[in-house]
């Protein structure tokens, strides 16, 4: 994980670093919204008091619109600011506490995410109207309106910092170096928190989570550079 942080932020860094700005950039800002399906690949390892204890977390897929800030140095060097908001439920799954549970789902409500990202992007210009891009970067996730459920007593979310990894493509759909486009993107991102649920009064016992939420997220929508 640190390894992976550490080439995403040094690709990410060296490619602005050696990035001539274009002396009289016409159109240098671009702006997409997106529609983004934010799908986690997620999996946990529980303890209780540092033992381990069988089970794992389940999170909800989710949907959502989001806004991107794009900044062009030149023609094939650009930087991405993501900005967006994310709601999720999540359980915890196949929990076994001996005496109380066996193999449970046990719900810990929901809770918001807002993962500002910021990629250095690479973009192809020899295709015509066709531009893929790809891109590297980096991640900062906070956690808010935490919503324990029914079941536990209280739980906390630790921020999240990782690397992120991008593809995609815009189509210029008047065929000018500005004016719209037509976007697919799709972002690979890593976030890792550390989780404490507080079940005090259900099994007695506090329950601390290492959480790999991972998503992948793929998004379509429109671009205008201006």
């Amino acid at each position: 994980m640190k390894n992976l942080f550490c080439a995403a932020l040094m690709a990410g860094t060296s490619v602005l670093a050696f990035a001539p700005i274009a002396e009289a950039e016409d159109n240098p800002w671009m702006v997409r919204v997106r529609a983004v399906g934010v799908l986690p690949d997620e999996g946990a390892s529980l303890s209780v008091a540092g033992a381990g204890l069988p089970g794992s977390v389940d999170i909800s897929d989710q949907y959502i619109p989001e806004l991107d800030i794009s900044y062009f140095f030149n023609e094939n060097i650009a930087a991405e600011l993501v900005l967006g908001v994310t709601p999720h439920d999540v359980d915890a799954i196949n929990v076994t506490v001996p005496g109380a549970l066996t193999d449970a789902t046990v719900p810990i409500g929901d809770v918001w995410l807002l993962p500002p990202t910021l990629t250095a992007q690479y973009h192809f210009t020899q295709f015509g109207q066709f531009k893929p891009y790809i891109g590297a970067g980096i991640n900062a996730t906070f956690f808010f309106n935490e919503d324990e459920g029914s079941v536990a007593d209280g739980i906390d979310y630790d921020p999240s910092f990782g690397p992120a990894l991008q593809i995609g493509f815009d189509y210029d759909i008047d065929g000018e170096a500005g004016g719209w486009a037509f976007n697919v993107d799709v972002k690979k991102v890593w976030i890792n928190t550390d989780v404490t649920v507080d079940f005090t009064s259900a099994l007695g016992a506090t329950v601390d989570a290492d959480v790999d939420i991972d998503p992948v997220l793929f998004g379509v929508g429109l671009g205008y550079k201006f």
